[in-house]
């Protein structure tokens, strides 16, 4: 896994979104986060943090219209660093999965850097909102990382009523999942763990 770096450097210009972003896979947790939503740098942080991958996060958008451009976009961008930081897959796990509590919530992820894109999502949210951050754009975030990144992800609610508890719990558990599917395994040191020979859709 030592024979590239798997770091990379993406930036997006849209008329609605400016988005620059730093990926390490092979970090420490370190986290540089400034999307203009506090909720969502929150939640970056963590998932640096817990997959221990460095994460370096710059994004302008119109906040003055809602949230929904700069959160998608900046899953965007997660999703194509992801991708384009394993290259071809060579010598990873390829599954992950994590069962995270957060007090009374319990989420779940399970992940397979597939190269087809997949997401199922199944949580729910007693308020409209955490912080300023409309809980329906949890989703969507998680909907533009899976789709970039072609990976196929589980993301799944086992219990929780606060919505805070639930939304952290869901980060958490990719961060961890992902942090588990991107691993080196070192029985399969140099193939991509595929019958077909290859992961891409």
């Amino acid at each position: 896994m030592d024979a590239f770096p798997r770091r990379t450097e993406i930036a997006r210009e849209t008329a609605e979104t400016r988005i620059h972003l730093k990926l390490d896979l092979d970090g420490t947790g370190r986290a540089e986060i400034a999307t203009g939503i506090g909720f969502l740098d929150h939640m970056l942080t963590a998932v640096a943090r817990h997959g221990m991958i460095d994460l370096a996060v710059r994004a302008e958008g119109d906040l003055h219209i809602d949230f929904h451009h700069t959160t998608e976009d900046v899953g965007i961008v997660l999703g194509q660093a992801i991708r384009k930081a394993l290259a071809d897959k060579r010598g990873i796990r390829r599954y992950g999965q994590a069962l995270v509590p957060m007090d009374e919530a319990l989420a779940e992820c399970a992940i397979d850097i597939s190269g087809r894109p997949y997401l199922a999502w199944s949580a729910s949210f007693t308020r409209d909102k955490v912080g300023e951050m409309d809980t329906e754009l949890f989703e969507e975030f998680f909907r533009a990382v899976t789709m970039n990144s072609a990976m196929t992800v589980h993301l799944t609610q086992r219990a929780g009523t606060n919505a805070h508890h639930v939304a952290e719990g869901l980060f958490k558990a990719f961060a961890r999942a992902l942090r588990m599917a991107v691993e080196a395994d070192p029985r399969a040191e140099g193939t991509i763990p595929s019958t077909k020979g290859m992961l891409e859709a």
